[in-house]
């Protein structure tokens, strides 16, 4: 779908408040959802939009009501679902209740398939001539290969953060969908002119000695399965003779836990500030990296990597089920698999440490990385610049290809 020209917005705008039904399902959702509250605003003007739904603090603060607290439904992992499953159930026909009662102009749902697909589903079939467009794909082209076409019965068009997520869904028979641009397109800036140089003097760390960054993950769980053998993996490249110095960024909520588990490791790591991420990655050699968004993060920095995940028994087969030459991101997005991937019982210390060490040095490994990494942004950048814009005029879009001049209130003024 092409972008919004200023022109075209001035014929579609509302006669009265565009109503927006807008479902959030935890805070990085919430994020999302406040940058897009934010940008249709400005689209349509402070009185030319109105929203109701459920969302956390950055949707609160553009305007929204929240109809329950989302911490209500902010869970995730099969284990934390199953325990408040009636509660989350509850919650899904509270929602869909209200956005019957509603009738807005259009729905949006924002990730957590697992909350927000059931409150698309009901809506379709209780008001089935509202279009709904749901911002973040699910993994379709990951796993269950099968959600994609079964989504067109109850989904319009879908915001994709990544640029190869369009393609799957044709492929596979989904929605219409629509690459937008990953949030971290928004930090391109920040990432590019990180100081990785003052954090070093900061520090006070040896200037002759090379930096290993350490990103274990900001989950409680993430850092549990893989905090000790990343610790093993250091000791074992410190045995082979290379001096460096251990740099882990941690956030606020898992920084003590952090601080307690890595204090056995026979390589103390400096341990900093989450807000300090960007000129780690900066002032880096390379890292080792928990798999998730920080690899797409250390791609758009241009640092070579290592990356490695484990998850509880319960979730290993699911493994067997991935549709994906690599489940790193990055990796998925440059089209190839520049990032070695450890996975499972392939993160060891002594896999970790071999793929790590030429890392750490002038290699043909090395050299291989960077030229790669160097592709990223360009890969990453969307024909429609900034995201949350781009996603709130394919919105828009969306409403002006549903109105049948009757029932939808977008048309000249």
């Amino acid at each position: 779908m092409s972008p919004i020209t200023a022109e075209q917005m001035n014929q579609h705008r509302p006669r009265r408040p565009l109503s927006v039904f807008i479902v959030a399902g935890e805070q990085s959702g919430d994020a999302l959802g406040g940058a897009l509250m934010a940008a249709l605003t400005s689209r349509l003007g402070g009185d030319g939009v109105t929203f109701t739904g459920v969302g956390g603090a950055d949707m609160a603060r553009q305007g929204l009501a929240s109809i329950f607290p989302m911490d209500d439904v902010a869970v995730m992992g099969l284990m934390s679902i199953l325990p408040v499953l009636p509660r989350i159930v509850g919650r899904v026909y509270q929602a869909v209740d209200a956005a019957v009662a509603l009738r807005p102009d259009i729905v949006i749902i924002i990730d957590s398939p697992e909350f927000t697909h059931p409150i698309a589903k009901r809506v379709r079939r209780r008001m089935p001539g509202v279009p709904i467009v749901n911002y973040v794909s699910p993994s379709v082209w990951a796993w269950r290969p099968g959600r994609a076409k079964r989504m067109r019965g109850y989904v319009d068009h879908v915001l994709a953060l990544l640029p190869f997520e369009p393609a799957a869904h044709a492929r596979l028979g989904g929605p219409a969908c629509t690459y937008v641009g990953h949030p971290l397109i928004e930090r391109l800036d920040q990432i590019a002119t990180a100081d990785g140089a003052a954090l070093a003097r900061r520090l006070r760390l040896p200037e002759d000695r090379p930096v290993l960054l350490v990103l274990p993950g900001s989950r409680r769980s993430e850092i549990t399965h893989l905090i000790d053998v990343f610790g093993d993996a250091v000791a074992r490249l410190a045995e082979q003779g290379d001096a460096f110095s251990v740099v882990i960024p941690a956030v606020p909520h898992v920084k003590a836990m952090i601080i307690e588990r890595t204090a056995r490791w026979r390589v103390k790591p400096m341990i900093v500030d989450g807000a300090d991420k960007y000129a780690a990655m900066d002032l880096a050699r390379a890292a080792l990296a928990a798999s998730g968004t920080v690899t797409l993060e250390l791609a758009l920095a241009g640092t070579p990597a290592v990356v490695a995940y484990k998850v509880d028994w319960i979730m290993k087969p699911l493994r067997y089920l991935l549709n994906v030459q690599s489940v790193v991101l990055a990796n998925l997005v440059l089209g190839r698999n520049v990032y070695p991937e450890l996975l499972q019982d392939e993160c060891t210390a002594e896999t970790l440490g071999a793929a790590l060490m030429p890392l750490l040095r002038d290699s043909a490994e090395r050299r291989a990385q960077l030229d790669a990494l160097a592709k990223m942004p360009a890969r990453m950048r969307s024909a429609g610049g900034h995201p949350s814009f781009a996603a709130a005029d394919v919105v828009i879009g969306v409403l002006r290809d549903h109105s049948d001049g009757k029932s939808r209130r977008v048309g000249p003024t």
